[in-house]
């Protein structure tokens, strides 16, 4: 694309020459500008990007610019380039769009943002047909390129023509190296939230950082990875890492994630975990290092609760380098599905080690969580309690009419309350995808498949590696028709998350879901392996007998049916007559035949 845009700029110019017109130039600055991580937002959630993306050009970005004289040059699917007469113009329309994108912001989830990057500089562009060339737009386009999210970078010769001028403070970036730029540039960021009385003063780092208070939910800060080859080119590879696990963090909406730019202030200092905990005010610090050898790479990952130095979980990765890119959204993704399970035990277990009367609406939900586990009459009463509590404390706390929600799913005659609850926790929080997950089980527990799917999607769209949104999905897609979908869903949970507490409950959805695809040998197997698991679980007793039954194995189905009969006691014969909301006629009946030939006698 840059060699194209040079190649044009020749053809301009030779033209010129050869018709001897004269090319027009003039002095502006130009304000490049694109939105940070488009690519992901788009994977994500392509409509609701694009809808988000226009909302904030109708509503924020192109009425700011108008305001300032700007032109608005040529857009771009995620970019504009602008053209303004003064560099004051085109910071002050930069830093009223990302003050106007950081309230239009507010109440979105952060994984689902629109933040733009802006990079300004004022200099000698050619003008052709309404379109813009020259180094003054290369460069511009440049310093948007290494602008935080949500930020914005200036040229020194921009940042000379704007000062004492603008309400803002800047923050020197010392010389830029930058891509296809002859010279290193002297970059500027603008401190957008800076008042007024910092504007004349360079930014000064404190003499002693104060330790930052720990948030509510388990904070993680992800540290560059270390490259320990002597390949240089290897760095870029281990920053990648550690900037795809940070993105992939902060789409679970039970984390607080440190932002890169904070994380990586670290990059190239000998620091203890400890001293990250305490100035980035976070309980877990996950480090890494990365070793290459010929075509073999080894990636070593490290969890660590900051407060004690103690190891929480350590992997490693021995991967091919042939594609360097695919090797890294791998190891990125393993590690986000490891170390993501393993905070949430950390949880757990921490608040059980508080008294009771200490916890706070998070400790509370924890510990409702930890006896949720159990799965135990005793254990969801107890877990009941706890996730009350969690509400009466903080009756804005999503979780807490998550964790509710779950414990009445489990009751009989609370549908509609367990629905209710859910609602109210997608309410609190819509970026909430455990939210989504729990809606979309309470709707298919009343039969709505079809709102059931459509809540169980919209929590993978905002965290595709959540284990129990697949699982909510794999189950309402057996239930509803599509069953063979649904194994798709149910697998992908398991290997998500194979140490799951409620890992039977996933075993026994795969088995009926094979049962509904008539692989009666199929089901005998995930029966088993979930029998295997929790023996006295009664439901894979049920479709092991169904199974057997349909393969004509009588003694070995009667020998399950009355296994499942004995465990279940008197509820057996209401459990299997009476067909719930969520199973189809169909299904239903196809159970109650396979049961019938195990020698049941309805």
């Amino acid at each position: 694309m840059r060699r194209a845009k040079y190649l044009i700029l020749e053809a301009i110019l030779l033209e010129a020459i050869l018709t001897g017109e004269r090319v027009e130039r003039r002095l502006v600055a130009v304000l490049a500008a694109d939105v940070a991580g488009y690519s992901r937002l788009m994977g994500a959630d392509e409509e609701g990007t694009l809808a988000r993306l226009k909302a904030a050009r109708r509503i924020v970005v192109d009425p700011t610019i108008a305001a300032h004289r700007g032109r608005i040059v040529k857009t771009t699917g995620d970019g504009m380039l602008v053209e303004f007469a003064s560099a004051v113009d085109a910071a002050r329309s930069a830093v009223e769009v990302q003050r106007g994108m950081a309230a239009q912001n507010a109440d979105v989830s952060p994984a689902m943002r629109i933040d733009f990057r802006i990079g300004i500089h004022i200099g000698d562009i050619i003008i052709d047909d309404n379109d813009i060339f020259g180094d003054g737009v290369n460069i511009a386009a440049r310093l948007e390129g290494i602008a935080d999210p949500g930020g914005i970078c200036i040229s020194d010769d921009a940042r000379r023509q704007i000062r004492g001028k603008i309400d803002v403070a800047y923050d020197d970036m010392g010389l830029q190296a930058l891509k296809n730029i002859a010279e290193p540039m002297h970059a500027w960021r603008l401190l957008v939230d800076a008042n007024s009385s910092a504007a004349s003063k360079p930014a000064q780092a404190p003499e002693i950082a104060r330790p930052l208070a720990l948030p509510d939910k388990p904070s993680i800060a992800v540290l560059p990875f270390q490259n320990m080859s002597p390949d240089l080119d290897q760095e870029f590879f281990a920053d990648g890492i550690a900037e795809d696990v940070i993105t992939a963090l902060s789409r679970y909406s039970s984390l607080f994630v440190i932002a890169r730019n904070s994380s990586f202030s670290f990059k190239g200092r000998a620091v203890d975990v400890k001293q990250v905990g305490r100035e980035l005010g976070v309980r877990y610090v996950l480090e890494g290092g990365l070793r290459k050898s010929g075509n073999r790479v080894r990636v070593t990952a490290q969890l660590v609760e900051a407060e004690t130095g103690n190891h929480v979980w350590a992997e490693r990765y021995d991967r091919d380098i042939a594609d360097i890119f695919s090797v890294q959204d791998d190891i990125a993704q393993s590690t986000t599905i490891a170390i993501a399970p393993v905070i949430a035990g950390a949880e757990q277990q921490r608040a059980m080690r508080k008294p009771p009367a200490s916890l706070d609406a998070w400790g509370a939900y924890q510990r409702g969580m930890w006896h949720l586990g159990k799965a135990s009459t005793e254990d969801d009463a107890l877990a009941g309690e706890f996730f009350q509590r969690a509400i009466d404390l903080d009756p804005m706390f999503a979780p807490g009419y998550i964790g509710l929600s779950t414990v009445l799913s489990r009751s009989k005659g609370t549908q509609v309350e367990e629905e209710e609850l859910a609602r109210r926790a997608v309410a609190l929080d819509r970026g909430n995808a455990d939210a989504h997950s729990r809606l979309g089980l309470a709707l298919n527990a009343r039969g709505d498949h079809g709102g059931a799917r459509a809540q169980a999607e919209r929590a993978l769209a905002l965290c595709p590696n959540l284990a129990p949104a697949h699982g909510a999905l794999g189950v309402i897609l057996a239930y509803s028709g599509c069953p063979k979908e649904g194994l798709v869903a149910l697998e992908t949970c398991i290997r998500l998350d194979p140490r799951d507490p409620s890992l039977v409950n996933r075993l026994n959805q795969v088995a009926l879901a094979h049962y509904f695809c008539r692989d009666y040998t199929a089901t005998v197997e995930a029966a088993e392996r979930a029998i295997r698991t929790f023996p006295d679980f009664p439901s894979p007793y049920r479709w092991l007998a169904a199974a057997l039954g349909q393969l004509g194995r009588t003694a070995e189905a009667d020998d399950a049916l009355q296994k499942a009969i004995a465990i279940s006691s008197a509820s057996f014969e209401f459990q299997v007559r009476q067909r719930p909301p969520w199973f189809r006629p169909e299904d239903h009946a196809l159970m109650l035949d396979g049961l019938r030939k195990a020698g049941w006698e309805d």
